[in-house]
């Protein structure tokens, strides 16, 4: 599944403790979009998934991880700051154990590190969100 607006980068070097920063614009009438972090589309540390109203969710995150191409445990956060057309920018750093991210509005929320994954060398971006830019700390 891909978008005229995706975007791919791998052989990235994002070491435990860095800040990935992701930022784009959400068009009017989105659906949902994707940020997708870990090492390839198989193993994900996060597939990070705001979803304005699609596959029977309304203004929900759902996240989740994959290993070897099993997806984890689902996780849904309520906390839902995006609003169609406007712009976004979301933050995201990861350690062994867990990853933060930070929300627009500097809301914060946690889920574990189930594959445990060191490093981030993949990132996708898609759906509907029109990218800008990508940057680390």
């Amino acid at each position: 599944m891909s978008s005229a607006h995706g975007i791919v980068c791998t052989s990235l070097h994002v070491a435990p403790g860095q800040r990935i920063a992701v930022k784009g614009d959400i068009p009017p009438g989105a659906k949902g979009f994707v940020i997708n972090l870990g090492k390839n589309r198989d193993d994900l540390l996060l597939h990070f998934n705001p979803r304005f109203d699609c596959h029977g969710d309304l203004r929900t995150i759902v996240c989740n991880s994959k290993n070897k191409g099993q997806w984890g445990t689902e996780r849904r956060e309520t906390n839902f700051p995006f609003q169609e057309g406007s712009s976004a920018e979301v933050f995201f750093t990861h350690d062994k154990k867990e990853v933060t991210i930070t929300l627009p509005g500097n809301y914060q929320f946690k889920i574990p590190n189930d594959p445990a994954f060191e490093g981030i060398e993949f990132a996708c971006v898609e759906g509907d969100f029109i990218f800008k830019g990508f940057s680390l700390a």
